[in-house]
Formats: C-alpha cells, sequence, structure tokens
C-alpha cells in the first residue's frame, strides 16, 4: 500500500516565545545591514552657537559622521557615529535623558567630566556613559580626537542634527533658543543652556 505524505510550510510573522514572552526577531525590525568603510556617512559640520550679543562664539567648528540611525539604515536600537574634535574644541557638559553612551577615544587625548569623576582619556580609551549622568569632554592635546560614539537607542542624533549642517553647506550660528528647541527634541540637557535660561 502505497503512503503519500504531504508536507505544509506555514509563513508565520517573525515572533518566538521565550518564558511565555512574545520576543520579536532582529530581521523583523526593518533594520538595514550595512558595511561602512571610514568615510562612508552622513558627514555634518557643527553650527556655531551665537553669544550673548548675538555674534557667533569663537569655538572651533567639529565635524562629526552618522552611520547607523532610523534615518540611515532603520536601525530602531543603536545609534552610531564618528567625530573630529579639534585642538581646543569640547563637548558642552550635558546628560542624555533616556539613552547609554560609549565613547570610544581612537586618536588625540581628552579631559573628561563623568559625573563627579575627571580623568585623562588617551587613544584607545572608553568612557561609558550611563543615562541621566552628565559628561564633558576637552581635547587638551595638539591634535585632532578622533572619536567614535554609540547610543544604545535613537534620540540624540535629533539634536544633532538640528545643530548643525551637511558637509559643504553654509552653517549659520545657532541660537540659544533655538539650541533649546533641537535639546528638547534631541532628549538631552545642556548645563549652559539650562543656567542661561535661569538668568
Amino acid at each position: 500500500m502505497k503512503v503519500t505524505i504531504f508536507i505544509f510550510f506555514v509563513l508565520v510573522p517573525a515572533y518566538f516565545s521565550v518564558s511565555g514572552q512574545t520576543v520579536r526577531s532582529a530581521t523583523d525590525d526593518g533594520a538595514k545591514p550595512v558595511i561602512l568603510e571610514k568615510n562612508e556617512g552622513e558627514l555634518r559640520v557643527r553650527r556655531r552657537p551665537l553669544g550673548a550679543d548675538n555674534v557667533a562664539l569663537p569655538v572651533p567648528t567639529s565635524e562629526f559622521m552618522l552611520k547607523i540611525s532610523p534615518k540611515n539604515n532603520d536601525s530602531q536600537h543603536l545609534v552610531m557615529g564618528t567625530e573630529q574634535i579639534p585642538p581646543g574644541g569640547r563637548i558642552r557638559t550635558h546628560r542624555h535623558l533616556e539613552q547609554d553612551e560609549i565613547l570610544i577615544i581612537q586618536t588625540g587625548e581628552a579631559h573628561v567630566h563623568l559625573g563627579v569623576r575627571e580623568a585623562d582619556v588617551h587613544a584607545g580609551g572608553t568612557v561609558f556613559i550611563p543615562a541621566n549622568t552628565k559628561i564633558g569632554l576637552q581635547n587638551t592635546g595638539s591634535e585632532p580626537i578622533s572619536l567614535v560614539f554609540i547610543f544604545s537607542a535613537p534620540g540624540f542624533e535629533d539634536y544633532m542634527r538640528c545643530t548643525s549642517v551637511p558637509a559643504g553647506t553654509q552653517a549659520t550660528p545657532v541660537g540659544v533658543e533655538e539650541m533649546r528647541k533641537c535639546a528638547h527634541e534631541g532628549h538631552v540637557i545642556y548645563d549652559d543652556l539650562e543656567s542661561a535660561q535661569q538668568q
């Protein structure tokens, strides 16, 4: 007697159960895999802030490159990019309300304020910044700092885009009120913007 066996394949959404909880497959969030060379990504230039007299402050401008983000490759879980900070340049003291951040110093040296700690960090050093922890950084060396930044969730890149322009575009200065609006969009609080608001 002949027996015919039929095998049916059923397509189901990319979800599975672990300990009674439904978990979405990593391939279901729409993020696009990418391979990027060092000079590939969304290159942007920071706008100079305006001082109290409406004149752009004489701070060195810096470039950064967004590589991984919702707008770059539909990533919903990570934001990653690189930045060049010239000698004398700095990252103003701030805290991220919703994201952890990792900084990886590739070249140069920086003086870092992290929470209640201060330290000099050299090429190859790593700084981990939990959400709601104050961070400030100053390039104290004679060469540019090249660093990698990684965020645990999207958000801050909205501030970064709001206060910068694409490379090759004229960078108009940015005023305090516009910076406050950008900071709100990027889930970040800057010490100098807070103190200016209280004056």
